[in-house]
């Protein structure tokens, strides 16, 4: 989506991945080795984890946090937070262990450093260089992809 701003027009984005919407941010759990994201929607420059989507159920009990369960159509659990957190942005440790992606659409942006940890910044901002590449394993599956339209 393209927006103006003073200096041109711009994209509205996380980190240069453009978004529409809302966007997740897929990892590898530590313990279930299973790949889940947490799920989110943007209203204007903030943003708000509704969801986590797992292919383990397990990973949603290590959560801990209310919420109703469900199935999606590929087979996910999904967990939609009673109490939804919204953030204007939101520091992450990031390790080629979990290797924590953000994903919109069918593009992701790695987050994590090829050795070690990072911590790295989220936010929603305009930008006119966008970033990201075709989403490679485990975040090609169908089972993580699209999961933004199914939370409200």
């Amino acid at each position: 989506m393209a927006l103006g701003s003073g200096g041109g027009a711009g994209r509205l984005t996380v980190n240069g991945l453009p978004v529409s919407g809302g966007f997740m941010i897929g990892y590898v759990h530590s313990i279930y080795k299973a790949p889940t994201a947490e799920v989110f929607t943007i209203e204007g420059r903030r943003f708000t984890m509704r969801a986590v989507l797992s292919a383990n159920e397990s990973v949603l009990d290590y959560y801990a946090l209310a919420g109703a369960r469900s199935r999606t159509r590929s087979g996910a659990w999904m967990l939609r937070l009673a109490e939804p957190a919204t953030y204007e942005e939101l520091s992450l440790l990031t390790t080629s262990i979990g290797r924590r992606t953000l994903l919109a659409g069918e593009r992701c942006l790695p987050l994590f450093p090829e050795a070690g940890a990072a911590e790295v910044r989220l936010a929603v901002e305009l930008t006119l260089e966008a970033r990201g590449e075709p989403c490679r394993p485990p975040y090609d599956q169908s089972l993580l992809v699209n999961a933004v339209e199914i939370v409200p």
